[in-house]
């Protein structure tokens, strides 16, 4: 794997690394097929599987805070991963893939159980595939959770986990400064947005006590940075005291010296996202850190403007095929 990232001329700066996959990408088109997963506590998550029917290694590929299977990222890396022989199947958290799912609660940076579970179905369903897993950003921080968490008992053969939010509480607070705000009324707008259809689609046809523990999170107005959203929604739902006791219990920086399975981490110090000193200086022998003076939040465009390269797509799957 290249270990060294150099930003596109014209896209140095951390913003326009950014922003300009998802302004300016096109998404490949990819003849995935979609799956429901039921879930023990009676929910589901969706599925988007390209290649099911390989033979060779499946990797899980799990997506950011509001995104989903349709990222330009996701899509961008299942295609990557096809080209080198690796099947894939990218996970759409609870109520990520345009259908409210069944339960009051959605997930967060902390959240392994989904994860596991759909690991532990591909592995009885797939025994003799080797599996992988490749986070992004709040996908990493659950990735990096769910294999320190595991250490050695851990289904996967490898990982990759890129832009990893180390420090929940520090990212929080970095995306109420500056331009970064942008970022943080988009995701938040979007998170709200969900809810609210949720809680519609629950009134009106769903469990009346799902519906009920909604209804009791009150008006949603005057939610304007994540620490009041993470305080009046996601703590609620998700069990944990206030956005102080999640940040603290779920902040992946203190999982990274437990993990056993082979992972590479791909960090930019100029993310947007947080700031350079949540990159933890105490990781377990089986993380390969790969931190780059650029790259932005899930950017890291090389080449040029005119003829971008996608580093993470040439990355990731080289290091996963070493392991292999």
């Amino acid at each position: 794997m290249s270990t060294t990232f150099s930003p596109a001329r014209g896209l140095r700066n951390a913003h326009a690394q950014t922003i300009w996959p998802v302004l300016m990408r096109r998404p490949p088109v990819l003849p995935r097929v979609r799956e429901r997963l039921e879930l023990p506590d009676g929910d589901f998550i969706d599925l988007d599987w390209l290649d099911e029917a390989a033979s060779g290694a499946l990797a899980i590929v799990l997506h950011g805070l509001s995104g989903s299977a349709d990222s330009i990222y996701v899509l961008g890396i299942q295609q990557a991963l096809r080209a080198h022989g690796i099947g894939s199947v990218a996970m759409n958290f609870r109520g990520a893939s345009g259908t409210p799912n069944r339960r009051a609660r959605n997930y967060h940076g902390g959240d392994t159980g989904d994860v596991a579970a759909l690991a532990a179905a591909l592995t009885a369903r797939f025994p003799a595939r080797p599996l992988l897993a490749i986070g992004y950003s709040i996908g990493a921080s659950m990735l990096v959770r769910w294999l320190g968490e595991t250490g050695a008992r851990n289904p996967l053969r490898a990982a990759c986990a890129v832009s990893v939010p180390f420090s929940l509480a520090a990212c929080s607070a970095q995306l109420d400064r500056g331009f970064s705000r942008i970022y943080r009324n988009r995701l938040r707008d979007d998170l709200l947005a969900g809810v609210r259809r949720k809680q519609a689609a629950l009134r009106a046809g769903g469990d009346p006590g799902e519906a009920a523990i909604l209804d009791a999170l009150g008006s949603l107005d005057g939610i304007v940075t994540f620490r009041d959203y993470d305080n009046r929604v996601m703590a609620p739902l998700h069990g944990f005291r206030d956005a102080d006791d999640y940040y603290a219990r779920c902040s992946p920086a203190q999982f990274m010296t437990s993990i056993a399975i082979p992972t590479c981490v791909l960090h930019a110090r100029d993310d947007p996202f947080m700031t350079p000193d949540v990159v933890p200086r105490a990781v377990s022998a089986s993380v390969e850190m790969r931190v780059s003076a650029h790259g932005g939040h899930v950017g890291f465009v090389g080449g040029s403007w005119r003829q971008p390269d996608y580093w993470l797509e040439t990355a990731i799957p080289a290091f996963l095929q070493r392991h292999l």
